[in-house]
């Protein structure tokens, strides 16, 4: 009995492994091939922090101990906390610098 509980266990260990290595991809190819900072910064906070939700709650599962997954929820925590605040500043940033510009030569075209 124990060991069927063991097999399942680890078989979720190495689906969620795979599924947020594959976010982690997804993040990746994001950054790489769309076409503005703000998409990009969409791709990256977004499917990042999925990914990597995915990787600690595999960690939390692999070590079975009660530490590790309140150290694991911790984490993740602070990187549901931290991510949409770095990517705010970033896209404050990029709207500071070039989407006002894009706006306003955008409206001058117009009229």
């Amino acid at each position: 009995m124990m060991d069927t509980v063991t097999q399942i266990s680890d078989w979720a260990v190495a689906i969620l492994l795979v599924l947020g290595a594959m976010f982690f991809l997804v993040a990746a190819v994001g950054v790489i091939k769309l076409p503005d900072a703000l998409t990009r910064m969409h791709a990256a906070t977004k499917a990042g922090t999925l990914g990597a939700g995915l990787m600690l709650l595999a960690a939390s599962f692999a070590a079975a101990d009660i530490g590790v997954s309140v150290r694991a929820g911790a984490i993740f925590l602070f990187l549901l906390v931290t991510a949409p605040i770095g990517a705010h500043v970033i896209g404050r940033t990029v709207w500071n610098r070039q989407g006002a510009r894009r706006l306003m030569t955008k409206e001058l075209t117009e009229e």
